[in-house]
């Protein structure tokens, strides 16, 4: 990672527009936000669990904003908060989903926070084992094949993911058959406690693209607009029928696994302070300030409305009601 790849990249030549850019910068602070207030109310009692995004929105963001949001697909994972929101989601959404209320549009409040799906936006809804989704979206997009719909399915997952065996399927069978389908891995160097030279020999996931038959790219995640490009170019090539893309998006977890994890027992504070300093968030806010686009008060201001916003999102969903009882029989088929 480094932030300097910014000085090789324009976001003008990249096709995106100034308020495009500062649209990306909106969305990461707001996903940065929603989660950093669901923490709050996890330790407060107030609901039950947290997987986090911190530290991979500029991926998430980036990788979203490449997408036609009219018609491609999303098959994220339980991190991927920034991605949901820049397809359709709003913050009361996912608080409702915290809080598990009835309106909670991913499960009607049946699953634990950060199991997306909203066919609304065509979010596949994501299930508690890992990796499920990945041979999902190859479904899709055999779909898309079979139907002659000009869709790109984009998934989603962690480094730890891809050495499943159902990854290992999905791409194999996605290479076979030539699909539009990309597959994202935002590799953040822990599969809960597992560092990465315990989880990946030769440590480049991208590797692997080689032996399916497509290509695969290695990019930079602290760089939202790097991730656009390689996704964008991803996508492109899907719709002209030149089949799947492997991208290892390369960032770090900068919380916990999760709200139930104690990240003290595998990795020094040290280490955490250290990777701080990439921050997507930092990064992008200094890359625009250097092209003028935003200042300090500006930023100020973006982060005030970001804050209302969460804060009417928290509000509204606490007192929202829960399912019926009655409900808990819906969808239960034995």
């Amino acid at each position: 990672m480094s932030e300097f790849d910014f000085n090789e990249l324009d976001h003008t030549e990249l096709g995106l527009t100034d308020g495009q850019v500062l649209e990306m910068y909106r969305y990461m602070l707001l996903a940065r936000k929603i989660d950093e207030r669901m923490w709050l109310l996890n330790r407060a009692g107030k609901i039950p669990f947290v997987i986090s995004c911190q530290g991979q929105e500029g991926i998430q963001v980036g990788a979203a904003f490449a997408l036609d949001k009219s018609k491609d697909w999303l098959c994220p994972y339980y991190r991927d908060l920034g991605m949901v929101l820049v397809f359709g989601q709003t913050a009361r959404d996912n608080m409702l989903a915290a809080f598990a209320k009835k309106d909670d549009p991913n499960s009607g409040g049946r699953q634990m926070p950060g199991h997306y799906g909203d066919r609304r936006y065509r979010i596949l809804s994501g299930s508690s084992p890992v990796t499920t989704q990945v041979l999902h979206a190859v479904g899709i997009a055999y779909a898309g094949i079979l139907e002659k719909k000009d869709h790109v399915v984009l998934t989603s997952c962690g480094e730890g993911s891809s050495n499943q065996g159902d990854w290992h399927e999905a791409c194999n069978f996605a290479g076979v058959h030539n699909l539009p389908v990309i597959f994202m891995v935002e590799n953040n160097k822990y599969a809960i406690s597992v560092p990465l030279t315990k989880q990946v020999a030769g440590g480049d996931v991208s590797a692997r693209a080689q032996g399916y038959g497509f290509p695969g790219v290695k990019v930079d995640g602290s760089n939202p607009l790097a991730v656009y490009k390689v996704v964008k170019e991803a996508a492109e090539r899907a719709r002209r029928g030149e089949g799947p893309t492997l991208i290892e998006a390369i960032s770090y977890r900068l919380v916990p696994h999760s709200s139930d994890d104690d990240d003290r027992t595998y990795r020094t504070r040290e280490e955490v302070e250290a990777a701080r300093k990439y921050d997507s968030l930092i990064i992008f806010k200094r890359y625009l300030m250097e092209k003028g686009l935003l200042t300090e008060e500006k930023d100020q201001d973006l982060l005030a409305m970001v804050m209302h916003e969460v804060d009417e999102a928290t509000e509204y969903a606490e007192k929202a009601p829960y399912p019926d009882p009655e409900d808990l029989y819906k969808h239960v088929y034995a």
